[in-house]
């Protein structure tokens, strides 16, 4: 998440309450801190049905002329990011929880609740969707419980909920939009039935604005003008007068979440600082993780009837986010997280989360062994905006990936004018990478061609874009609906990221860029040569290159017309019989060269049959 700084409207106070999400981070690396060894006992009231379920089905095996040399999964990720209310509705009767409403018209409606559910998922689980391209992670937005109305989006233009996971109330419960813990469940189950990981998206950086819904049911006290800090006829503010109903210098607010747990500029709290771990990111309220002192519980929590918060003694702030967020993982077998903010929280909470998470998702597994897809320890990546593939500090406080945000305009520069690819500098794109990625490098990267915090990818070239994506060195992120050709939505002057997270095109799936991800993801997922493997380039024309991995090898050609012969020489012995996985032809090396027609996307994928 990366954010838009705008001045104060009134004080530093009511510019918390500004929602200005466009998206985090910066580039600086911070240095690498020892392990935390705070106290991560329980913190709150344990789930019952958390353990020992029935057994499911396994994972489909995959074709019998397909060799299977995926790789761990640390090794060659495949993580489609999905904005899970945006996707698809798979419960209804979820979807005005909280009092929350719609806009009638398409440009007002950008910043609501749409739908999506964490059920909506499960039937696209259920359905082989993700299995399709190769995917074997599936990182959602936060489902833990957001504030619960609404904050004024871009400049005075929308009214902005948090659709997106970014501005968490209760860490504790699931946001009844998302759906219920049943349902949390049978994701998770479904999904590791077919060896897919579930990731959540997770902030430690900063809690949500204080939003005059949330403020009106959590603080009082009420008088005869006042509830709380809010003026009485608070219910009827609009995106104009929004911020005239808030009493920012009313005391009422220490019971919110207190100066001992973030800095916010409100009367009684520490103002934000200046460095990157103390400042308010868009005038967020900024979590104390680096303090050492111990503290209780967020006045507003203890009255809120439903929390499962408790507290934990002699814990700090860290305490209380590491315990919060593991507990899901403890829970329901949650196998990673994707960080946020990662530039705005110190080193020492990360290692504090990693170490956390590693124990409970290994206590899961051995409460819950029928569930498991296999025995790799918790997993995490994170967002340090402008990261690129180098390996820096981060990896030793607990990342065993980073976000690549180079990746999107290479892949720009990748892509011939006219169409195609640009051989060479897709070539020295792939060379340069592999350099660094392949093994036996000991870190890994997310590279991406759409985010919901840059821009979506030219909806014309995704197509070509598949090809430099899916064949890159390195881990790789799928965007919800760069596999259908998803639209760009409405968005604002003030807020233009709005646009990159437009509702799932399911009535106008581009068909042809669906076939071509989804054969592409297939041969990435049982290829970790692809991710892993040492690259050089076999011929000019057609564009031909090899990647070797210690137990795996394949020949890729982009660009091959007519009935043309690939060059394989070197990597696959004369008397060889290859696969080209795109079309399923084979044929025998002879002379180091295969003789394969290609399809006429162009795209040659060349394995050892079976």
């Amino acid at each position: 998440m990366r954010m838009t700084l705008v001045p104060p409207l009134l004080r530093a106070g009511a510019s918390a309450l500004l929602a200005l999400w466009l998206a985090a981070c910066s580039t600086t690396t911070p240095p690498a801190a020892p392990a935390s060894s705070s106290a991560v006992a329980p913190a709150v009231t344990a789930r019952s049905g958390a353990k020992s379920e029935p057994a499911t089905t396994s994972e489909p095996a995959a074709p019998a002329a397909t060799p299977d040399a995926r790789g761990s999964f640390a090794d060659n990720p495949i993580v489609y990011f999905v904005v899970t209310d945006r996707f698809l509705d798979g419960n209804p009767a979820n979807n005005n929880s909280y009092g929350r409403t719609r806009e009638s018209k398409p440009e007002d409606d950008i910043g609501t609740f749409h739908g999506g559910d964490l059920a909506g998922l499960t039937t696209k689980i259920n359905e082989g969707w993700f299995r399709e391209l190769g995917v074997n992670g599936i990182w959602i937005t936060a489902p833990y419980e957001q504030i619960h109305g609404w904050v004024v989006g871009g400049n005075k233009e929308f009214k902005h909920f948090a659709y997106h996971g970014y501005y968490a109330l209760d860490y504790t419960l699931l946001d009844r939009n998302m759906g219920s813990e049943d349902e949390l469940r049978a994701l998770v189950k479904a999904a590791h039935a077919q060896g897919i990981r579930v990731i959540f998206d997770v902030v430690m950086n900063h809690p949500g604005y204080g939003d005059i819904r949330s403020l009106a049911e959590f603080i009082g006290p009420r008088t005869e003008k006042k509830v709380g800090v809010l003026w009485k006829g608070y219910e009827a503010a609009t995106l104009r007068d929004y911020h005239s109903y808030i009493d920012y210098n009313d005391p009422a607010w220490l019971g919110w979440w207190g100066p001992d747990w973030i800095r916010s500029g409100l009367r009684g709290y520490t103002e934000g600082g200046r460095d990157d771990y103390t400042m308010q990111l868009a005038y967020l309220p900024d979590f104390k993780t680096e303090q050492t002192k111990p503290v209780d519980v967020p006045p507003f929590l203890k009255n809120k009837a439903d929390t499962r918060v408790k507290a934990l003694p002699n814990a700090t702030v860290r305490d209380y986010l590491v315990t919060w967020l593991t507990q899901w993982v403890h829970d329901f077998g949650i196998d990673g997280f994707r960080c946020d903010t990662v530039k705005h929280v110190e080193p020492a909470s990360w290692s504090a989360l990693k170490q956390a998470g590693v124990a409970a998702l290994a206590d899961w597994k051995e409460h819950n062994p029928q569930l498991k897809i296999d025995d790799a320890p918790f997993w995490m990546t994170g967002e340090y905006w402008g990261q690129g593939i180098e390996r820096t500090a981060l990896y030793d406080a607990g990342f065993d990936n980073l976000i690549n945000f180079k990746f999107q305009d290479s892949a720009e520069e990748a892509l011939a004018k006219g169409g195609g690819i640009d051989a060479a500098t897709l070539d020295k794109l792939f060379a340069d990478y592999a350099k660094v990625l392949a093994q036996p490098a000991n870190h890994n990267v997310l590279s991406y061609i759409s985010s919901h915090d840059t821009k979506l990818f030219d909806r014309t070239r995704l197509i070509d874009a598949a090809d430099v994506l899916l064949l890159a060195p390195g881990g790789v992120q799928i965007f919800y609906g760069d596999e259908t050709a998803r639209p760009t939505g409405p968005f604002t002057s003030g807020d233009k990221q709005q646009g990159t997270r437009s509702d799932m095109n399911w009535s106008s799936i581009d068909a042809a860029v669906l076939e071509h991800w989804r054969r592409l993801g297939q041969f990435r997922a049982h290829h970790v040569a692809l991710a892993r493997g040492a690259h050089s380039k076999l011929a000019d024309s057609p564009y031909t290159f090899a990647r070797v991995a210690a137990d795996d090898k394949v020949v890729v050609a982009v660009g091959a017309t007519g009935s043309g012969k690939i060059k394989v020489a070197g990597v696959f012995a004369d008397g060889t019989t290859l696969r080209d996985a795109y079309t399923g032809s084979t044929a025998k090396v002879e002379n180091g060269e295969v003789a394969i027609a290609p399809h006429a996307r162009g795209v040659v994928l060349l394995e050892a049959a079976r």
